[in-house]
């Protein structure tokens, strides 16, 4: 029987842990899950900006179970007790949404050594451990799996666009999210047996506010984008509905680049 859109996008009764959940774009991606019906979990190193998002979520739906949970990704003890406490609470996992980096602001001449493996393990080691420790859940549920890459991952940053260190995008930003989006479909391919879908979305420019202060700055950034603006936090909310709901359940190992056109030239 063909199933409506409203219910392919239904996600009552689900549960979604997202890393970095209250986050600049992770707080967008939580409320879209949460509007959807999905009981979410914000985990991160901030739990009192989480408990903040986490206020939020419950206005928006007063009867799922919303769950604020610590976790350093970077951590591999950190991720296990944080996967053990989900089981114990919920008892499912469906949807892991990947998400969660801080890094410098580098730029080829002022990164070092340990910021470039900082950068790589936040990034791309961290989803590693994460779906490491999530598979056994994901599994059981037939779950899926969103990746946050970034534009960075598969086109090179316009060096023209940075000045200085103090907007830069590092090196090795745009290495390790290639290697998500590897990561990504080598998943797809070898969870595909346990039904496990594992898609990705690569933001383009979503500058935080202390960023837009630089007007200069958001010019070039904005005149680099086909669409003439930066990106909202509300304009990733469609790609995580359709990946993580059964609206998307014939893809997976695929990129969405909600980028307004930045990768197309």
């Amino acid at each position: 029987m063909n199933r409506s859109l409203h219910d392919l996008f239904d996600l009552s009764g689900r549960t979604a842990l997202i890393t970095g959940g209250a986050g600049h774009l992770g707080s967008a991606m939580a409320e879209a899950l949460a509007e959807q019906g999905a009981n979410v979990v914000l985990a991160s190193r901030d739990v009192a900006h989480c408990d903040d998002v986490l206020r939020q979520l419950r206005d928006l739906a007063p009867d799922s179970r919303h769950l604020v949970l610590p976790l350093d990704v970077t951590d591999r003890s950190s991720v296990q007790r944080c996967a053990e406490t989900l089981r114990e609470h919920s008892g499912r996992l469906d949807i892991l949404v990947n998400n969660a980096w801080s890094g410098k602001k580098n730029s080829w001449q002022s990164i070092d050594e340990d910021d470039w493996y900082h950068d790589v393990d936040i990034s791309l080691n961290s989803v590693f451990r994460m779906v490491k420790e999530c598979y056994p859940l994901l599994k059981e549920s037939s779950g899926c799996i969103v990746n946050i890459a970034s534009m960075y991952g598969h086109v090179a940053p316009d060096y023209r666009l940075y000045e200085g260190t103090d907007h830069a995008n590092p090196p090795s930003y745009g290495a390790a999210k290639a290697g998500v989006l590897q990561f990504t479909r080598y998943l797809a391919s070898f969870l595909s047996p346990d039904a496990i879908r594992v898609n990705a979305i690569s933001p383009g420019a979503f500058p935080h506010a202390i960023t837009q202060e630089n007007r200069a700055f958001m010019q070039r950034l904005e005149n680099k984008a086909p669409a003439g603006r930066l990106g909202h936090p509300q304009d990733l909310k469609g790609a995580i509905a359709l990946l993580a709901s059964d609206a998307g359940a014939y893809m997976t190992g695929q990129n969405l680049c909600v980028d307004g056109g930045w990768s197309v030239w």
